[in-house]
Parts: C-alpha cells; sequence; structure tokens
C-alpha cells in the first residue's frame, strides 16, 4: 500500500489529519486545515539516518535525574536593558528566540543594533532574506552602528545558512524572516505551514546542539498575533512582540511565552533617529498629565512582568442620543467594563444606564489585570459627577460582583513605586495597606464600593 504524499495541518494547534475536514477535532477552529505535501525519504537515507540515531544513541548513555549536571553557562547582556528584561535577565546559550511586530514597528532595526553591538565581543551573524545587504548596509549606516565586525549573509535555503553557520560557528544567528526560508526537502513554497514549521524545527535543532542563540523574526496576522502555524510557538523557547502604533514613536516589547523568565514582562523602547531607545524610567512617559486638574483621570499602578507601571485612566461619561448607549473601551476588556457599571449601579447607587461611557488608558497601554477595576469606576464616577479628583492620587484594587474590594499581588511594592512618583494619596484595597505605613503619603484603605466612593 502507497504511503499518503499530503497531509493536512491546522493553522491553529498543528495537529494533521489524513484528510481534510471543516473543522480540527483538537482545537474546535473550523477552516483552519491547510495541505501540506510530504517529502518522500529513500530507503537508503533512511537506513543511513537510523545508523546515525543507533550511533548517537551508542555515545549518550541514559542517565537519571540526579546524575545530569546543573552546572549553567552564563546568560550574557544584549547590549539593552530593556531587551534582557524582557528576555528574562539576557541571552541564553542555545535558545531559540521568536520576534514578532507589525510591518515598521522597529524588529530588524532592533536586532541590528543588538547584533551590531554583540559583534564587537564574539562572532554573529545575520541573515537577511527580505532585503538585500545593500539594505542593511545603508540602515546600519544612517542609525551610526559599528559594522566593521558583523557577519552578513543574504540566503533563504535553510541548508544552506546552516552549512554557512557551521564554518563561521557564530555566537549569535539572526534569521529576519522565517516566513522567507525554504527547505529542499519541502516541496511547497516558502511561507506555507509545512515551510516554516520545518525550517523552523532545523534551525532551532541546530541552535539546540551548537549552543547558538537563535534569532526568528516572524510576521503577524491583522490581529496581532504571529502568522504561520501554532506549532511554531511551541518549537522556540522565547516568544516577544515588539507593538506600537503609527502615531507614536514609542515601541513596547511584550514577552508572551519565555522559558526562561516571566511572561507578560514588558520593554518600552523610542523610536529616534539613532534606532530604538530604550526608555529607564516606563512609568514617566505615562504620566505626562496637564497641569490643570480634569474631571474622569486618574492614575492607576499595574503590574508589568517583574515591576509595577503607573498609568493614567481617563473616562468620558456623556449624555447618549441613541436608544442603545455606546460603551467604547480601549486598552481595556470592553466585557469587563459592562459588567463594572453593573457593580455601580447595584451596590454604588449610580445609574449610567442612559449615558455613552468611553474608557481609555492612555500610552496605548494594554491592561489585562483586574488591578484597575477600582480605579476604572472612580474615574467614571469623576467624568459624570464632573469633579475632578486630585492630582497626587492613585488607585487601585479589585472589584467584586458583590460590591467588595479584593487585594492585588505585590500591593505594597505598588505603594512604593507611587510614593517614589510623588503621590501623595493612594485608595487602595484594606488588605494591601502597609502596617507601617510610608512616609509622605495618606493611605486610604477600603473594602467595600461605597467606602471608595466616600473616600473621593
Amino acid at each position: 500500500m502507497a504511503k499518503r504524499k499530503t497531509a493536512y495541518v491546522c493553522n491553529d494547534c498543528g495537529s494533521d489529519y489524513a484528510n481534510w475536514q471543516g473543522q480540527c477535532k483538537d482545537c474546535g477552529a473550523w477552516n483552519t486545515l491547510s495541505e501540506v505535501k510530504l517529502a518522500s525519504t529513500p530507503a537508503a537515507a533512511k537506513e543511513a539516518r537510523f545508523q546515525g540515531y543507533a550511533g548517537a544513541a551508542n555515545g549518550q548513555a541514559v542517565q537519571t535525574l540526579d546524575q545530569i549536571n546543573l552546572e549553567q553557562l552564563p546568560r550574557f547582556s544584549s547590549g539593552a536593558g530593556e531587551f534582557d528584561r524582557v528576555l528574562g535577565g539576557g541571552l541564553v546559550h542555545g535558545s531559540a528566540v521568536l520576534v514578532g511586530g507589525h510591518p515598521g514597528a522597529g524588529k530588524s532595526t532592533l536586532l541590528l543594533q543588538t547584533m551590531c553591538h554583540l559583534a564587537q565581543s564574539m562572532d554573529a551573524l545575520y541573515v537577511t532574506g527580505e532585503e538585500s545587504l545593500q539594505q542593511v548596509a545603508m540602515r546600519a549606516q544612517r542609525l551610526g552602528l559599528p559594522t566593521d565586525k558583523l557577519n552578513m549573509l543574504s540566503e533563504t535555503n535553510v541548508e544552506a545558512i546552516c552549512a554557512q553557520a557551521e564554518v563561521l560557528k557564530p555566537k549569535v544567528l539572526v534569521v529576519d524572516s522565517i516566513q522567507v526560508v525554504h527547505s529542499e526537502d519541502v516541496t511547497s513554497a516558502p511561507g506555507s505551514v509545512s515551510q516554516v514549521r520545518e525550517c523552523a524545527a532545523y534551525l532551532t535543532r541546530y541552535a539546540k546542539q551548537t549552543g547558538t542563540v537563535l534569532f526568528l523574526v516572524g510576521h503577524v496576522t491583522k490581529d496581532g498575533s504571529l502568522a504561520g502555524p501554532k506549532v511554531l510557538e511551541h518549537m522556540i523557547d522565547c516568544s516577544i512582540l515588539l507593538e506600537g502604533s503609527e502615531d507614536s514613536r514609542f515601541r513596547t516589547l511584550r514577552g508572551q511565552k519565555n522559558r526562561f523568565g516571566a511572561v507578560n514582562e514588558l520593554g518600552v523602547f523610542a523610536m529616534t533617529e539613532q534606532g530604538l531607545k530604550e526608555v529607564k524610567n516606563p512609568s514617566a512617559i505615562f504620566l505626562s498629565r496637564t497641569e490643570e486638574p480634569a474631571s474622569g483621570s486618574v492614575v492607576m499602578v499595574v503590574w508589568e512582568g517583574t515591576r509595577p507601571l503607573l498609568v493614567e485612566i481617563q473616562a468620558l461619561v456623556d449624555d447618549s442620543p441613541l436608544g442603545n448607549p455606546r460603551r467604547v473601551a480601549v486598552g481595556l476588556e470592553q466585557n469587563r467594563l459592562a459588567m463594572l457599571l453593573a457593580v455601580l449601579h447595584r451596590h454604588g447607587g449610580l445609574q449610567v444606564g442612559d449615558q455613552d461611557v468611553f474608557v481609555n488608558v492612555v500610552g496605548g497601554v494594554k491592561v489585562l489585570e483586574t488591578s484597575a477595576d477600582l480605579s476604572l469606576l472612580l474615574a467614571i464616577v469623576s467624568s459624570f459627577r464632573n469633579r475632578p479628583l486630585p492630582q497626587d492620587l492613585v488607585v487601585f484594587g479589585e472589584v467584586g460582583l458583590s460590591g467588595e474590594i479584593r487585594p492585588v499581588p505585590s500591593g505594597q511594592e505598588r505603594i512604593y513605586e507611587a510614593a517614589k512618583h510623588g503621590f501623595k494619596r493612594a485608595v487602595v484595597p484594606q488588605a494591601n495597606v502597609p502596617k507601617g505605613g510610608v512616609p509622605g503619603m495618606e493611605i486610604v484603605g477600603v473594602s467595600k464600593l461605597v467606602e471608595a466612593l466616600e473616600a473621593i
């Protein structure tokens, strides 16, 4: 019986099937299966590969867990503190890092700066498949980067890339981008599911065997997720996303997966004429408030990765000319806004059912945690009553459905960060109030939503 020459792979979860079907049985997604042509392996090649595996098994003995050597290779810096923070403290030998982002976000610029810095002290290879060598050299010259030590290669064949890397033996390897790289063993076009999966596996296997730090540049889809099969994110060790709006010069680097550090770590960069410059104090750029107090504005403290971050949240409540008032949330979850408005009506005695409610997190920051609940409600009340809140006030806390104020993780660290930036008052959950207090700051602990409304 002849073996099948094609398979159908789900773009979301990576499951493969012998025949096409509308829905993936593993993840439940519809219309995500793509046809993949399987490369045929001759019998002689299979026999040689088996002999190689057998020889490797004879040289590598099976060990128990307590016999494994735990001497870790030290991390080394990429040259940018914010980049090292997102990576978990620096680069790890043999790690595979996937860098994604929208076109023009600065992926190639960030990696070119990093490689030019690392090339001064170690062997580094930058492989470009989307741009010519002249285009990369022009960018490096425009940014004023040192170009005398960095090795460049323009190639899209994954076998040729690894063969050249075997000769140069670089400590750091960048492939820009994984969507244009192809393998001779796979007959489909570059960028297809099978090509991206096989090329990523080939490069990752090379990095693990040689201890090379591998950077893969990946494209993103319209919804901001990484393009290609979902299995690509499972192959690599670290997945980071470079985000930034077109009208802002600030870029945020967020870790989505990291086997060597904290997930959801955030690094902030500023796009300048000299490239991406790291922002040492991100809270300062998100707190550029007006001198005159305005209603509907309050500062909250969110926890990003391993550090607190102060951001301003704004709310606008206005009479709605529509029969169905609008609820618009930018930087926050839309469904949570509707839930908190119901809590405000039930336990705060404030009816905004006939009002349009708009909320926005200043600076383009996306807040995913629940510590913004209390600050969001107080900003809405401030806008509805047209009463400005004090400029030196900071608020955070989670609001439950029964109107209780729940504590949030790392509450004391958030308060100390606010005090360091000159805030004098704080409305926080009762369980997050420090026992000894904070010098120069008035801290009001609340356990109910009504108490928070009375405190302001």
